[in-house]
């Protein structure tokens, strides 16, 4: 009886470190959650006349405009906050998938990451490593203070 009793006090061990595992596993969802919605892209167009930032779920969370985008026509200044507005949104996006990758990648097996990187690819045409290096330079810039660049108004498309 007390080498059956030993087995269950194994079994038991065993089963305790498994939750204590777990449990390490998911301490950081909280953190993940305050991660994520720290999340911020920045795209500026090339001729520096837009400037998109999207946030956590891609929520688009500031437009500004400089003076020169006024002297653009109505669909070159469309298809500039669109282009802007595409490159934000999927930065924010390849950043969540690097936090969710960090928390729970190694533990599932999952490449989160990578995945949105192939979707991105295939809905925008962009080549991945494209997309891998435009993470890098996003996840490492700030939102923008009206004084970063003279070219920038004060005002945002929505006037304060």
């Amino acid at each position: 009886m007390s080498s059956h009793m030993d087995q269950m006090i194994a079994e038991f061990e065993k089963f305790g470190a498994r939750i204590r595992q777990a449990e390490a596993r998911f301490a950081g969802v909280s953190d993940m959650g305050e991660r994520v919605a720290q999340v911020e892209s920045v795209a500026t167009s090339p001729d520096r006349n837009v400037t998109v930032v999207a946030g956590a779920g891609g929520m688009v969370t500031d437009i500004r405009l400089a003076p020169g985008a006024m002297r653009l026509g109505p669909a070159e200044l469309s298809a500039t906050i669109m282009t802007a507005l595409r490159e934000a949104v999927a930065g924010a996006a390849r950043q969540q998938a690097g936090i969710v990758d960090e928390v729970f990648g190694g533990a599932f097996g999952v490449n989160t990451s990578e995945q949105v990187r192939q979707a991105q690819a295939e809905a925008f045409g962009t080549p991945e490593d494209r997309a891998a290096s435009q993470d890098e330079t996003s996840s490492s810039r700030r939102r923008p203070t009206p004084s970063d660049d003279d070219d920038f108004d004060q005002d945002t498309i929505y006037g304060r």
